[in-house]
């Protein structure tokens, strides 16, 4: 008959048998049998470990069917319209993205005259100049995407949907320092003569630059 004692020497010397078993049966996981990049095998016909993707294939997430929305080219040429319709929430969108990456540089009103350009920064371009109020927005897009001169490439910090948000606030600059009568709708019109006019009753206001809205120079009429 066993006694206390010897029973729990026996406990003991099966947990230590059950130990020394499992260590030696260790396979740790980094240092599981795999093949390293580029390194050789005989299992295939080319000696390659790395095989290449079928042809066609594409990594999840990064299909670029639409050429338009994410080159703003088509067949090489850039685009004149928008791949998507831009509601007044996505150019509020595009004025926040605007502010934080294109103002240092460019300046609010997009007239190249940012705070690193006053500290001698190289000048940035003024998207009020002819040649830029002229070009189609999938000239801007492209050069967000790519960069152009001096100015770097922003794909990676600004994803393709706010690049083309940013493009549209570019458009609403440009429209906000060269309006002109025209441009307003009719039914704001004599709105508009009232504050130009200084008409009775009616109390003359300048534009000015709000959260929503860049500042618009409001041309007068001559009655």
């Amino acid at each position: 008959m066993l006694t206390k004692g010897t029973e729990k020497m026996r406990a003991v010397t099966l947990l230590l048998v059950s130990a020394v078993l499992i260590a030696g049966c260790r396979q740790d996981m980094h240092d599981a049998p795999r093949y390293e990049a580029f390194e050789a095998s005989s299992t295939f016909a080319d000696n390659r470990a790395s095989r290449t993707s079928p042809a066609g294939t594409v990594a999840r997430g990064w299909l670029r069917e639409d050429e338009a929305l994410y080159t703003g080219k088509v067949a090489g040429q850039n685009v004149e319209t928008f791949p998507f319709a831009i509601a007044h929430a996505d150019l509020q969108r595009g004025q926040q993205r605007f502010n934080i990456y294109c103002t240092p540089c460019h300046g609010r009103l997009g007239d190249g005259n940012g705070m690193v350009v006053q500290r001698g920064y190289r000048q940035a371009a003024s998207f009020h100049q002819d040649r830029l109020r002229q070009e189609r927005v999938g000239y801007f897009f492209d050069v967000i995407t790519n960069g152009f001169g001096a100015m770097p490439d922003y794909a990676t910090q600004i994803p393709v949907r706010d690049r083309w948000l940013i493009v549209a606030y570019i458009r609403t600059l440009q429209l906000s320092q060269h309006a002109t009568v025209d441009d307003v709708p009719a039914g704001s019109r004599a709105e508009l003569d009232a504050s130009t006019t200084g008409a009775p009753g009616s109390t003359p206001s300048a534009p000015a630059s709000s959260a929503g809205s860049p500042p618009v120079n409001r041309p007068t009429e001559k009655h």
